[in-house]
């Protein structure tokens, strides 16, 4: 079992970020998907998106939120996630919309989920990033775009 017992930061901090994307690159960041309410608690036990079971025992200097890192070395990281996170789901309109939808996401390391020929964005950060990335698609009648904030 994996100790957490301390928050080194947000996923978004300039000091952090590098070194999170280089370790996405490799497939060597767990996310500990936990719900809004399960955010307030300083100990918990769960498994990661790689089977990570993992102990979560934080000190009263730290709170938990989506993004929070609370293990991050050369090998790998551990970043919690709410699944509480308002989504954006888009509908391509044909093969090639959904190639270049799979692409921006793909390139924007966007979280995501698939419903039939539907893509679920877990919206992470900023609302208007991504808008301004899907826009463009929509705009051109290439794809449908519908919020959906509660989360799953």
């Amino acid at each position: 079992m994996l100790l957490l017992d301390r928050v080194l930061g947000s996923e978004d901090d300039p000091a952090l970020a590098d070194r999170l994307h280089a370790l996405e690159h490799r497939g060597a960041v767990e996310y500990v998907w936990l719900q809004g309410a399960d955010l307030q608690r300083r100990r918990i036990r769960a498994r990661s998106s790689a089977g990570t079971e993992c102990a979560i025992a934080l000190g009263r200097e730290d709170s938990l939120a989506s993004g929070a890192v609370l293990l991050l070395d050369e090998h790998r990281a551990v970043v919690i996630r709410s699944t509480d996170l308002p989504r954006l789901e888009v509908t391509p309109c044909d093969a090639a919309a959904a190639l270049e939808l799979g692409y921006l996401a793909g390139n924007m390391h966007w979280k995501v989920e698939f419903d039939g020929p539907r893509l679920s964005i877990l919206v992470a950060g900023e609302r208007a990033d991504y808008l301004s990335r899907l826009m463009p698609l929509v705009d051109q009648g290439r794809a449908r775009l519908m919020e959906a904030g509660d989360g799953r």
